[in-house]
C-alpha cells in the first residue's frame, strides 16, 4: 500500500535575489482571470539519485542549498511568481479587481520531503500511483486559493533512489509556455551558478500583460465575492496512464491519416493525427450513443496568431482552446483521415479575427471556467505540449527519467502531452478515464495497433 502523504522534512519561503520588482502590482487578462477557478499547473521531473550517492545527506542539502539560490536568482526575472494575488473591490461604482501583489508576500515557497519508496515503485505499476499526487504542493488548491498561498512551490521529495522536483505554479499567473520556460531558466541558472548572482539568462521573459485595443490595464469582473465564482470539482476515481508513442508510430498513424486526406488538401501533422486516433478510441470505448455529442479540445498557444504577433516569452496565459464537435456515429463511421481534417482544419482556423473575437465575447460576458460546465461524457481534452523542453532541465542530476503530473485539472477524458522521454519526436500521452473506460482502451485494437508498431 502506498502511503497517503509524504513526509515534509523542512520548508521555507524564497525572494527574489533582486527587489526591482518586489513592489509591482500586476494585472490580470481576461486569459489570466478565466483560469481563476482552475487548478494549478503541477508537473515535475524524477531523476535517480546516484550522483548524490556519496556523503548522502551532506550532498542532498547542498543541493538544496543551491537550488534555493538558484530559484531566488531565477525569480528576479520572474517575479511574478513571487507574489500574492489580491482583490479590490468597491460598492459605488461597483468594482472588483483581481490582480497580482508583488510587495505583500513572503515570496515563493521551497519544500523539502521524504518517501520510503523507489523510482522503480513509481513507474513501474501500468498507472500512475496516486502517492504521485503528493509530490506537489497546494494539493486540490483552486488559483483563486493564490490569495493565501504561494502563486509558486517548488518541492524536493526524496525518495530511496530518487529526486522528484514538482512545480507547483498558479494558472492565472502562467501557461504552459511560460511555466516551462520558468523551469528552464531555473535549470539554466542551476548549472551555471556557482557563488555569482550576476548570470545572464538565455531567454528573458518578456514581462507586461498584453490588453486588446480600448480595454485595460484591468479588468472589473461582475461579482461581488469570490463564493459566486468558485466552485471545487470533485470528479469521479481515474485510473491515469501513460501511453507512449515511438516516432516510428506516429510516423505511421501520421502517414495513414494523410493518405486518407489526400483528397482534401489538408496536411495533417503527427500532433493533429495522434489526436484524432485518442479521440476515436476513447468515444469507441466509451459506447456512446449515435446521436451523442463527442468533443476533442486542445489548448494552442496564440502568441504568433495575434496580428501583430507577442513574443514567444512573453510571460503570463497566452491560450485559448479550439476543437471540433461531432456525433459519435459520424465520428466512428468517417475514418482516421475524417477526424484529423476536422481537428486540422479547426486550428488553422483560429487565426487572429479568432482570437480577438474569443476575446472580445468574454469581455462582454465574463466567464470563470467551471469544470462541471466544462466535463462531459463525450469530451476528449488535451493539455501540454511536446514541444516543451522538458527533458532539457538536468539541475546537476542528468537526465530526468520521467515527466509526471500532480492532481492539476484532471478529469475523465483529459490528456496531458510530453516529449517522450524516448527523444527523437516520440510523445508520450498523460491520459485518465474512468476504470471501466481504461480497461476498455486498453483492449481496443486500433489503438493497440498504433502503439506496437516500431
Amino acid at each position: 500500500m502506498y502511503p497517503q502523504s509524504v513526509k515534509l522534512i523542512c520548508e521555507c519561503f524564497i525572494k527574489p535575489s533582486n527587489i526591482e520588482g518586489n513592489k509591482a502590482v500586476l494585472h490580470r487578462t481576461p486569459w489570466d482571470l478565466c483560469m481563476l477557478n482552475g487548478h494549478y499547473i503541477q508537473k515535475g521531473l524524477l531523476f535517480r539519485k546516484h550522483p548524490l550517492s556519496d556523503d548522502q545527506e551532506n550532498s542532498i542539502q547542498g543541493f538544496l542549498d543551491r537550488l534555493k539560490n538558484s530559484l531566488s536568482i531565477t525569480l528576479a526575472h520572474f517575479y511574478p511568481l513571487a507574489g500574492r494575488l489580491a482583490t479590490q473591490t468597491t460598492d459605488d461604482p461597483h468594482s472588483y479587481v483581481v490582480y497580482i501583489d508583488c510587495g505583500n508576500s513572503p515570496g515563493a515557497r521551497f519544500v523539502h520531503s521524504r518517501l520510503n519508496l523507489t523510482v522503480s515503485d513509481i513507474l513501474s505499476p501500468p498507472y500512475v500511483p496516486s502517492v504521485v499526487e503528493h509530490f506537489f504542493d497546494h494539493y486540490k488548491a483552486v488559483n483563486h486559493d493564490g490569495h493565501s498561498l504561494s502563486l509558486l512551490t517548488v518541492q524536493v521529495t526524496e525518495l530511496s533512489d530518487g529526486i522528484f522536483i514538482g512545480f507547483s505554479a498558479n494558472h492565472c499567473v502562467a501557461d504552459g509556455t511560460s511555466y516551462w520556460q520558468f523551469i528552464n531558466t531555473l535549470s539554466e541558472v542551476f548549472q551555471e551558478n556557482i557563488g555569482n548572482e550576476a548570470i545572464q539568462i538565455s531567454r528573458p521573459p518578456v514581462q507586461g500583460c498584453w490588453f486588446p485595443d480600448a480595454y485595460g490595464p484591468f479588468y472589473n469582473l461582475p461579482f461581488t465575492h469570490h463564493d459566486q465564482f468558485i466552485d471545487r470539482y470533485e470528479g469521479p476515481e481515474l485510473k491515469e496512464r501513460i501511453f507512449h508513442f515511438s516516432f516510428a508510430a506516429l510516423a505511421r498513424i501520421k502517414a495513414k491519416a494523410n493518405d486518407l486526406c489526400k483528397d482534401r488538401g489538408i496536411t495533417v501533422s503527427s500532433l493533429q493525427a495522434l489526436s484524432a486516433l485518442i479521440w476515436r478510441c476513447v468515444t469507441r470505448v466509451r459506447g456512446l450513443q449515435q446521436n451523442d455529442i463527442s468533443i476533442f479540445r486542445t489548448s494552442v498557444n496564440i502568441r504568433s496568431r495575434l496580428n501583430p504577433p507577442l513574443p514567444q516569452n512573453y510571460f503570463g496565459n497566452c491560450i485559448q482552446s479550439v476543437g471540433a464537435v461531432t456525433t459519435a456515429s459520424e465520428l466512428l463511421e468517417n475514418d482516421l483521415g475524417w477526424a484529423a481534417a476536422q481537428l486540422t482544419e479547426a486550428i488553422a482556423k483560429h487565426d487572429d479575427k479568432a482570437v480577438r473575437e474569443a476575446l472580445m465575447k468574454w469581455l462582454q460576458n465574463p466567464v470563470i471556467y467551471q469544470f462541471k460546465q466544462i466535463v462531459r461524457p463525450g469530451l476528449v481534452m488535451f493539455g501540454s505540449s511536446p514541444r516543451f523542453d522538458m527533458y532539457g532541465n538536468e539541475f546537476g542530476l542528468g537526465k530526468a527519467v520521467a515527466v509526471l503530473s500532480g492532481h492539476d485539472n484532471k478529469f475523465d477524458g483529459k490528456g496531458t502531452l510530453y516529449p517522450g522521454k524516448q527523444g527523437g519526436g516520440s510523445i508520450d500521452v498523460d491520459l485518465c478515464l474512468i476504470p471501466h473506460t481504461m480497461s476498455a482502451l486498453e483492449r481496443d485494437q486500433e489503438l493497440l495497433d498504433a502503439l506496437n508498431f516500431s
